[in-house]
């Protein structure tokens, strides 16, 4: 992580929950102790080269990390509500906000929603946000996995935005060329194997 590299840890097909839970806060934990120091190092110091990278820890399927009975017990709810001042971001990936504590949503700068039914969720998303009931029509508006709202701080307004195809010209205008010359079929199949290896 000191060197600006990506790290991903991946449970696999682990159902245990208490030994994930176990393991994702053992580390964390450090992270989050790590970056204290350093940030106070550089606070104090004010040196350049004592700057810590910045970090983003995303957590998927999040409620089970920052559920109201539990979020006090784990260092995630710690980092949601305190650690951008030490040079750390939570990204926060749910299919069911309103399993999330309530002070974690409403610490969340910035949301990307998709369409969603449940009115509980509806209502979790527009937690803390000016202006949320009007949003609630523009969200039941979304073409299902093709767009998204996205409001708070990275933009100036609430706007829906189109997402795009993981296909050729997506992989060409990256500068991936080892898919350049690869179908658009053999693409999606070679997603859909890597989506069936990870288990979704």
């Amino acid at each position: 992580m000191d060197a600006g590299k990506h790290v991903i840890i991946e449970f696999g097909s682990q159902s245990n929950m208490l030994s994930y839970m176990l393991a994702a806060n053992m580390i964390t934990r450090r992270i989050h102790n790590s970056y204290v120091r350093k940030a106070d190092k550089f606070l104090s110091s004010k040196n350049p080269s004592d700057r810590p990278q910045p970090l983003v820890i995303t957590i998927e399927e999040a409620h089970r990390f920052l559920d109201p009975a539990i979020v006090r017990s784990t260092i995630f709810g710690t980092i949601a509500r305190e650690m951008r001042k030490y040079f750390v971001t939570l990204l926060v990936v749910d299919q069911r906000p309103s399993g999330i504590d309530g002070e974690v949503m409403s610490q969340i700068g910035t949301r990307i929603t998709a369409l969603l039914n449940d009115d509980k969720d509806i209502d979790s998303i527009f937690t803390g946000v000016s202006g949320g009931h009007g949003l609630r029509s523009v969200l039941a508006k979304l073409d299902s996995k093709q767009q998204a709202l996205v409001l708070g701080h990275a933009v100036p307004m609430p706007v829906v935005i189109q997402t795009r195809a993981y296909d050729q010209t997506f992989y060409q205008e990256i500068g991936d060329t080892d898919w350049r010359y690869v179908s658009d079929e053999e693409l999606y199949e070679a997603a859909q194997v890597a989506l069936d290896d990870i288990g979704f």
